[in-house]
């Protein structure tokens, strides 16, 4: 059977190898979705039409010699935050970027694996904020609900994948932003631990709380990806003992202790789980309870966490504006934002940083109870459109917290987290859960979401919306 828009990344990759499909043919498929929905969905700061086409019949050549790698010929996207080369990175930013000379190290992985680049996804102005909007490109919407966001900072590779537009893409996650979006368009979300995936160019991004991950329709999509785009660069900080992520799904994680924790994490601003999407994740937990885990309310000890959280996050954030060639066109709230990372940016940073330590030792000490912890995901389902874009600086953070208060505790430990779908709350808008381990726990994190999908077989629902993707060209 020849691959249509439903198919996913491993389906894909074993059509092409057994040729009853062509590299060419997929990527015509993919761009000419993308060309559909680019005036409604506006998931693309950049499509690669003419480079894909000529990557996917080198791949066909590669293929037709007899040469296999993992993901020859498959068409995939990035969040434009990672750098493709002959392209420009604005990462969200209004103005004008040069074209980079080279690919960062996760997209040359997925080049070496044989994937074919057919874009670069928007993102928020320097991945701030659980929206993708903004004057440089518009508002990209969300596929299940064109009124509401795909979330962000990754919306753009969430909308694209959720939509069908390709079967998986990189995002990156400094506060949420792979599984926030993940959640709110019903997909699989993989941070991985931190260095799992190079940042290079940069040894670390954000002063090490942001990392690149993988969204896909399922576990072992975004598993693949994942496992295309690990390694690391001689100059990254961080490099984890490898994984293959694979080789978890479809594992037994045997019986588990699961913690779930319902409680906000502590935040300067009032934060309250709606009551429609704390349904859906106890709802999750007593699901995990009938497969034979052991699953019993318990609250992290994460103390005043988030005090650590702001001089890595604004001092990463200047270090990224002091790179933007056009600074008097950025948001006003990236200028204060960076304005204030500039004071913290030395002995609070430094006292930040070396907090880390300790806050693995006070948070790890929960996992020698309990093996996993369940968390929600969003506080919240996904806002409408502009509900957060014309905000001040307290305005948005006040929106931001209230809606996304869960994710990021896990940027500060570096440590891996996986959302899955949790179902949906009032006009059919997607809301997730988050699978969190202690570091290098992917290969547990993964084989639990593998068990929760082929129980729920979420990945076979699609978004109602339908668009010109539908036609025969898909």
């Amino acid at each position: 059977m020849v691959p249509d828009r439903a198919a996913g990344l491993a389906e894909c990759a074993r059509a092409l190898a057994d040729g009853e499909v062509s590299a060419r043919e997929l990527t015509e498929r993919a761009l000419a979705r993308i060309d559909a929905t680019q005036p409604t969905l506006n998931a693309f700061r950049v499509v690669r039409a003419e480079a894909a086409l000529a990557e996917a019949d080198a791949a066909d050549a590669e293929l037709a010699a007899g040469v296999r790698r993992p993901l020859l010929g498959v068409p995939v996207a990035v969040k434009d935050d990672m750098d493709v080369a002959g392209e420009p990175t604005a990462f969200g930013c209004p103005g004008d970027f040069p074209p980079k000379d080279r690919d960062g190290e996760a997209v040359r992985r997925l080049r070496a694996a044989g994937a074919v680049v057919v874009g670069k996804t928007n993102t928020c102005e320097l991945g701030q904020w659980p929206f993708t909007e903004g004057p440089a490109f518009g508002a990209t919407r969300n596929p299940w609900h064109h009124d509401h966001t795909p979330g962000g900072s990754s919306g753009g590779s969430a909308a694209a994948v959720a939509a069908g537009l390709v079967p998986a893409a990189l995002g990156s996650d400094g506060a949420g932003s792979v599984r926030i979006p993940a959640s709110w368009t019903h997909l699989v979300g993989i941070k991985p631990q931190r260095g799992r995936i190079s940042t290079w160019p940069r040894p670390e991004s954000f002063q090490g709380i942001t990392v690149n991950g993988t969204l896909a329709r399922t576990v072992a999509d975004a598993a693949l990806l994942l496992d295309a785009a690990s390694g690391n660069h001689d100059g990254d900080l961080h490099r984890p003992p490898a994984l293959r992520v694979q080789d978890a799904v479809g594992r037994d994680p045997g019986r588990l202790r699961i913690a779930l924790s319902l409680k906000p994490p502590f935040t300067a601003l009032p934060a309250r789980l709606d009551p429609a999407v704390r349904a859906r994740v106890v709802a999750l937990a007593e699901r995990l309870a009938e497969l034979g885990h052991v699953v019993e309310e318990a609250e992290p000890r994460y103390g005043r966490i988030g005090l650590t959280f702001i001089p890595r996050a604004t001092a990463g954030l200047a270090e990224h504006v002091r790179e933007v060639p056009r600074q008097d066109l950025l948001d006003r709230r990236t200028l204060d934002a960076a304005r204030l990372g500039r004071l913290l940016g030395g002995a609070p940073l430094r006292a930040a940083r070396k907090a880390e330590a300790a806050l693995h030792r006070r948070v790890g000490a929960l996992f020698e109870t309990y093996d996993v912890l369940l968390a929600p995901t969003t506080a919240a389902p996904p806002p409408r459109i502009g509900s957060m874009v014309n905000l001040n600086g307290l305005g948005t953070d006040r929106a931001m917290i209230a809606a996304c208060p869960y994710a990021w505790p896990w940027n500060i430990l570096g440590w891996p987290g996986v959302n899955v779908p949790a179902g949906f709350v009032g006009d059919g808008l997607p809301v997730g859960a988050q699978l969190l381990g202690p570091a290098n726990s992917e290969l547990l994190l993964v084989s639990l979401a593998a068990q929760l999908e082929a129980d729920g077989r979420w990945h076979e629902r699609w978004p109602p919306h339908r668009t010109p993707a539908d036609s025969p060209v898909a």
